[in-house]
């Protein structure tokens, strides 16, 4: 997908590319994902499944497990362990009962919830299929991915209480085609119907905490340390860098792994608050301000500027999905950028103003004016 592809209320799309040409994100089948590193995995290492992290003793180093349907109580020894057992990690809760962990969590007070959009009758994409498709309304929005069986996973976002006004047919019909008319044939309003009262409406997590590292023999690495809300597409990203992260100084520390954790610790959770932060912060730019001529004219702007000086300023956008500046980086980056653009802005301002001034005067002292003289810039 190379750009958000815009759905305004009157029909109209408008496309707002990623990046530059030849870059793109992509939506991919996390269940095959899974199976492809799962093969990988198993080369190297003895795969074990329906083992239920219940407890684990950080000072003896040792694992209670639930095994299988029966629940059998398992107690495994460990040289050291890896917590990737998501945001509501077992492992990272017994770190925060061996030691001092800090740790902050928010429901934000949106929800979601997901729903589909089938293929044509002949067979094809009901849109075009490069893009993230967007409804922005402010409040709130609903967002259409593509698949390679050629349907939409459409997922809704909205506040909870917007989510409780819908409770009949009617009430649903009646708001989409209010706020997202242009989707109401393309889903079908049976399938709407059906997706809208069969699948749950679920809650967003943002969490951090640190350090990551305890007890010289515990790490926590994906969302059982950094779970964030998923309008920047990098959860999963997120989580893989930490893996690229680890290696590399593993790496620099000669597989070292309790020199390469104790580094990775000390400066990894500075990036996955960086990322939780522009995550949230997305939202509303996906949800409201890309429906701004101010907003479509920055980024126009920071397109611009991208080109005349590809090393010097990067979008925002570019250097969270398009480069390994750690997040950090890219938000203090961002920072600096951002006033630079607001000085141009207001340089440019004081320009039109002071000719608009100017030709105002001269043409009350009734004298006129050659236009083409004056160089106006795009």
């Amino acid at each position: 997908m190379d750009s958000r592809m815009i759905h305004s209320l009157d029909g109209k799309l408008s496309a707002q590319p990623y990046g530059t040409k030849g870059q793109a994100i992509y939506s991919t089948d996390r269940r095959r994902l899974n199976e492809l590193l799962l093969t990988e995995a198993e080369k190297v290492a003895t795969l074990h499944f329906e083992y239920r992290l219940n407890r684990a003793d950080l000072d003896k180093k040792t694992l209670h497990f639930n095994v299988g349907k029966e629940a059998q109580e398992t107690l495994v020894s460990a040289d050291f362990v890896l917590g990737c057992d998501g945001a509501f990690s077992t492992v990272r809760r017994q770190m925060m009962r061996w030691g001092r962990l800090d740790y902050q969590q928010e429901y934000i007070n949106h929800g979601y919830k997901e729903l589909c959009m089938p293929p044509t009758a002949s067979g094809d994409f009901a849109m075009p299929e490069n893009h993230l498709h967007i409804w922005a309304r402010d409040e709130f929005m609903m967002i259409a991915l593509p698949n390679q069986d050629r349907t939409f996973t459409l997922t809704l976002f909205m506040p909870f209480d917007v989510f409780g006004t819908i409770e009949t047919e009617e009430d649903l019909l009646a708001f989409f085609v209010k706020h997202f008319p242009d989707s109401v044939d393309l889903i079908g309003v049976d399938r709407l119907m059906k997706d809208y009262f069969s699948n749950p409406t679920s809650s967003l997590i943002s969490l951090r905490c640190r350090p990551h590292f305890m007890s010289g023999s515990t790490l926590i690495l994906g969302d059982a340390a950094h779970a964030v809300v998923p309008f920047f597409g990098q959860g999963l990203n997120a989580g893989l860098e930490d893996s690229l992260v680890l290696h590399e100084l593993l790496e620099a520390h000669s597989n070292d792994l309790v020199v390469a954790a104790t580094e990775y610790a000390r400066t990894r959770w500075m990036d996955t608050n960086a990322i939780g932060d522009l995550s949230m912060d997305n939202y509303l730019e996906m949800r409201s301000h890309v429906n701004s001529r101010v907003f479509v004219m920055r980024k126009h702007l920071d397109s611009a500027l991208h080109y005349l000086f590809p090393r010097i300023f990067i979008p925002l956008y570019t250097m969270v999905a398009f480069t390994r500046i750690p997040y950090h980086q890219v938000v203090e980056r961002n920072r600096r950028q951002r006033r630079v653009v607001n000085f141009l802005g207001s340089v440019g301002v004081l320009a039109v103003g002071g000719a608009c001034a100017y030709v105002g005067y001269v043409a009350l002292k009734g004298m006129r004016v050659d236009i083409s003289s004056f160089r106006f810039w795009r």
